[in-house]
């Protein structure tokens, strides 16, 4: 089969939509991927096997909806305009459209006419986004706006894709039909995201890690302000942030405040590949989100994959992570809450035993949801949707 993958991302660190595209190059089908560029990439690369188009260049620092919108926008005119030329000397059989944003589906309305079929994948429900990122509520306009286009983009597409339980509960009640929809979490692809890339301990340093965007419902500010707290009791301990967001500058401007500019230490962006070494070269993972009507939902990805690498986690107890985990396999703390926060990162830093204990439940857990257990979801979700089609 011959399909395109649209996605308002950057190929390279997207684990999501890395392991859907390689997965089906190494079945021995044809994938494209039209996605975002960091400054100074190409705009062409073959990666495992993936044809990737690089169309338009990002810098993640929006700070107001209109300049959001237009960047989407413009990613929608681009997008369009390749995919139907392309189609038009080689014809894709399914385009699978990541989002956010939903709309970025109508990308595909002339190769749908053509007898393309699409696959709307929400990874967030924008509604909900775009309300946590701009301070909108279930109310306004805006919010409302959103989910008539959700309907809409739903209405288009030929089969949904939805990241978590919850939001296919929040979907189904509101703009799709039950069986339309098919729950596809963000599995951790074993290959690269496994307890066997953990490698031996060869320091004293204590090492924490959040590696993800730098948004503020993920709670950045307060893991920082709890280790702030006990910083001085574990000498040995560092904190690690790898990635980038619209709140960059205000949390190198809080380690500075801090004095801590010694102790958490900022990183930028890494790819796939290289964020899961650094990843399982960590001591200790924090996962410290907001449990706002966005973040609280969110199934952070990160999870999953400091489990499937034996590294022990601090979660915020959220509603998403409530509904997945329990106390055998992570270490909870109240969202928002820096002490409950900064008592759990003492208590696992002196406790090796917990920390054992943690790893091994969590082990368990991440064997059972593993890409490697679950693709056939995807796979044959493909396959269907081709045969129905009859091509």
């Amino acid at each position: 089969m011959h399909i395109c993958m649209l996605a308002y991302t950057y190929y390279e660190t997207d684990n999501r939509v890395r392991r859907y595209a390689e997965t089906l190059v190494r079945r021995g089908d044809i994938v494209d991927v039209f996605a975002l560029s960091q400054k100074a990439q190409g705009t062409f690369q073959i990666i495992n096997g993936v044809n990737v188009y690089r169309i338009q260049e990002r810098i993640i620092n929006e700070r107001g909806k209109f300049a959001y919108l237009y960047r989407l926008l413009k990613f929608l005119l681009r997008s369009g305009i390749l995919l139907t030329k392309k189609h038009l000397t080689q014809p894709y059989d399914v385009v699978h459209v990541h989002s956010v944003p939903d709309f970025e589906v109508f990308a595909a309305f002339l190769v749908k006419l053509m007898g393309a079929k699409v696959i709307l994948d929400i990874h967030d429900l924008v509604p909900e986004f775009y309300g946590a990122k701009f301070g909108t509520n279930g109310n306004s306009m805006i919010f409302k706006s959103l989910v008539l286009a959700e309907k809409l983009s739903i209405r288009f597409s030929d089969h949904v894709i939805i990241s978590n339980h919850i939001w296919y509960d929040r979907l189904i009640s509101r703009s799709v039909n039950r069986s339309k929809c098919t729950v596809i979490m963000n599995y951790p692809d074993n290959t690269i995201f496994g307890p066997n890339n953990k490698p031996p301990k060869v320091s004293s340093e204590f090492k924490m890690l959040y590696p993800g965007t730098l948004s503020w419902h993920q709670g950045l500010d307060v893991a920082i302000k709890a280790f702030a707290r006990i910083s001085e009791q574990v000498p040995q301990a560092n904190f690690y942030l790898y990635g980038d967001g619209p709140q960059r500058a205000e949390l190198e401007e809080l380690i500075l405040k801090l004095g801590l500019e010694d102790r958490v230490l900022m990183k930028g962006l890494r790819p796939i590949d290289e964020i899961a070494r650094i990843m399982a070269d960590a001591d200790l993972g924090i996962v410290p989100k907001r449990d706002d009507s966005f973040g609280g939902e969110a199934f952070s990805t990160k999870t999953l994959e400091f489990m499937s690498l034996g590294v022990p986690i601090i979660v915020s107890r959220t509603r998403i992570d409530k509904y997945y985990f329990n106390d055998d396999c992570v270490r909870f703390f109240q969202p928002e809450s820096e002490q409950e926060l900064a008592d759990s990162m003492l208590y696992l830093i002196t406790n090796e035993d917990a920390r054992r204990r943690l790893v091994g439940n969590a082990l368990n857990v991440a064997a059972e949801n593993s890409w490697h257990i679950k693709k056939h979801y995807y796979l044959d979700l493909i396959d269907s949707i081709v045969r129905d089609s009859g091509a």
